[in-house]
């Protein structure tokens, strides 16, 4: 089954929501204030999910494994990070600039799948990645 692609799609949906969202509300704020913010409603409504699923106990499971909670905080804060610069971005350029530039983390998440999870891409996967970074760079031009 390819659940997973409904999901993506939802996901790139409301990734793009994020930067026209976050576009007009930074017009007269600090970036890394309005990201602190965001991050802690971001927080309060993924609680809200767990609680509505029932799953608060599997909670408890993280942090029973000491690797599985050491690579969940360092996803917290590569993914914190990312907020940041990818909101103090949106506050000094365009969102047509700095959309596509973002989405070189899937170029990025590529090659470091290939190199560190020893995970394996076709021929058209490459083309793929080589479309995307091509594609990025001619819509960064001016």
């Amino acid at each position: 089954m390819m659940l997973w692609l409904p999901y993506a799609l939802l996901s790139a949906v409301f990734a793009a929501l994020v930067s026209i969202f976050g576009k007009i509300g930074l017009k007269d704020l600090d970036a890394n204030s309005a990201t602190a913010l965001r991050a802690v409603i971001m927080a309060l409504f993924l609680l809200g999910v767990v609680a509505v699923q029932g799953k608060f106990g599997q909670v408890g499971e993280i942090f029973a494994q000491r690797k599985a909670l050491a690579f969940v905080a360092m996803s917290g804060a590569a993914g914190a990070l990312s907020w940041l610069f990818y909101f103090l971005a949106l506050k000094a350029g365009t969102v047509s600039q700095v959309g596509p530039v973002d989405k070189l983390s899937v170029v990025f998440a590529i090659v470091l799948a290939l190199l560190f999870l020893g995970e394996k891409i076709t021929v058209w996967n490459g083309v793929g990645v080589l479309m995307i970074t091509a594609g990025v760079i001619l819509t960064s031009l001016k």
